[in-house]
């Protein structure tokens, strides 16, 4: 209270000061010589060099004959080595029915711990030298990490190798990781924004699409050792790994090495993911019921494209006109302008291999669903009606290629770049294009992408709220459709 006071007081006595200095000012008004320009403002006469030319230092890359890819990248600015193992194979590709498969994986292969050490005591061996290896399972891949000091490297990579080549999967360790996994189902109904991202991304790709599919009480109930150890055998083949080193080595010695540890390794068959089609989501309203909320969280989504798409760069500079920040249209229109939403967001998504999401995300009362809904329309229908201005694409511009150096100014990035490159087989080079890319890009292309691929009749909305709030109500938006969003239980167990 005594701050409200004091602020109160301050509040009173501007208000006190303008008045009593009111008269002496209307006094001086008559006689008040005529107001100076404006003062000059020399920072904008600034010159603004262009960007140089992007030239990243790229990691010496090596191939063995059993088809094994090797890249190699020195930097000596600390005494440290990190290694990555990126292995094909990932949640997309486990079967329908173990779905939580290649997390369990993941978690139970360096738990476990190999044949010669317990994952326990491999724990206290490596804190004791201030090392790490992790394994981990993802969408498209799974991978081992490590991490040591220069001196370590020999130990840690020989530990790391044996986990590699020997894993002994446990059972207390898989049960351990399925408990993980069934805490956070039983939590997902939580979080109203993170129902809404999972409802939206299973509308785009389809609720049964290994890109949108997730875990049940029974699906991780159905994984068993065997599953873990099945799946290693699959994946783990020279011809199907990519090897990557980066910090303090001499580039000779350490391929002298990898070479030892890896080329004896006999080729084995190569992983080949399932092709999957992709069709865009029927419109209408998705809505999923949360009753003890007083907000909505809403999602506009349809399909992206992929970063091979020659569009690429027309689509990025777009991107970044809709929704790059708080100078983007959708932020400035629909919640600064029209004040509709706490939070909102877009992007027209690019992946590698497949489809990315093209979304526009917001946070809203519910009392203003469906103005902050078509408001957010609106602003997509905007792009391919309204050219973007000079201002808005030399800023656009500026704002993509500005952020992009920094994405990989330092020897670690530009690897994980080109790792990632040549695990989804792009070309060395793609990186150097960009800069090029982006700056040939004409307000004409943003217009013609936003017509070719911006299609408001191929789009579907997500809302996650409370319905009894949501005034006026949804099918003012079209056709509503429920979501059930109940969590399976877990299958009865077997009677004794």
């Amino acid at each position: 209270m005594k701050y409200f006071a004091k602020g109160l007081t301050s509040v009173l006595a501007s208000a006190l000061s303008i008045a009593i200095a009111a008269p002496a000012a209307l006094a001086q008004t008559a006689t008040a010589p005529a107001e100076k320009p404006a003062a000059a403002q020399p920072w904008t006469k600034i010159p603004i060099p262009p960007l140089h030319a992007f030239k990243p230092a790229q990691p010496k890359r090596i191939e063995l004959s059993n088809g094994l890819v090797i890249f190699l990248q020195e930097d000596h600015e600390l005494p440290f080595i990190n290694g990555s193992i990126l292995i094909r194979g990932g949640s997309r590709d486990e079967p329908a029915d173990k779905i939580g498969l290649v997390s369990l994986y993941g978690h139970a292969w360096r738990t476990s711990g190999t044949a010669t050490i317990d994952g326990d005591k491999l724990d206290d061996k490596l804190e004791a030298k201030a090392a790490s290896i992790e394994t981990s399972g993802g969408s498209a891949s799974t991978s081992v990490h490590w991490s040591s000091l220069k001196g370590d490297f020999d130990t840690v990579f020989a530990s790391t190798m044996d986990l590699l080549l020997n894993p002994n999967f446990k059972a207390d360790k898989l049960a351990l990781g399925k408990r993980q996994i069934a805490s956070g189902i039983s939590r997902r109904n939580d979080d109203a924004g993170g129902i809404a991202i999972r409802e939206a991304v299973k509308l785009v790709y389809g609720p049964t699409s290994p890109y949108a599919r997730q875990p049940e009480y029974a699906t991780i109930g159905a994984v068993t050792l065997d599953d873990l150890k099945a799946w290693h055998d699959r994946t783990v083949v020279p011809n199907n790994m990519i090897v990557s080193v980066s910090g303090d080595f001499d580039s000779a010695a350490m391929e002298a090495k990898l070479r030892a540890a890896f080329e004896h390794l006999p080729r084995g068959q190569a992983f080949q993911s399932e092709k999957f089609t992709f069709t865009d989501p029927k419109p209408g309203v998705n809505f999923a019921e949360k009753d003890d909320v007083n907000q909505s969280n809403v999602l506009i989504v349809g399909l992206g494209t992929e970063r091979s798409n020659p569009d690429y760069y027309a689509l990025s500079v777009m991107n970044e006109i809709f929704s790059g920040g708080f100078g983007s249209r959708v932020v400035q229109n629909v919640r600064t302008k029209l004040g509709l939403a706490y939070s909102v967001d877009g992007s027209f998504g690019a992946s590698y291999d497949h489809p990315g999401i093209f979304y526009v995300i917001a946070g809203t009362k519910s009392a203003s669903t469906v103005d902050a809904t078509k408001a957010m329309l609106e602003e997509v229908n905007r792009l391919k009606t309204v050219p973007p201005t000079p201002a808005e694409l030399a800023k656009a511009k500026d704002q993509l290629l500005n952020s992009f150096i920094f994405h990989y100014d330092s020897p670690e990035k530009t690897l994980g770049e080109q790792v990632t490159l040549a695990f989804y087989g792009y070309p060395a080079d793609f990186l150097e294009k960009y800069k090029t890319g982006i700056e040939k890009v004409t307000a004409a292309d943003i217009t013609r992408v936003a017509n070719k691929y911006v299609d408001q009749s191929k789009l579907g909305i997500v809302v996650v709220g409370n319905q009894a709030e949501i005034k006026p109500t949804l099918d003012a938006l079209g056709k509503v459709t429920p979501l059930d969003i109940t969590i399976p239980p877990p299958p009865a167990k077997p009677a004794e």
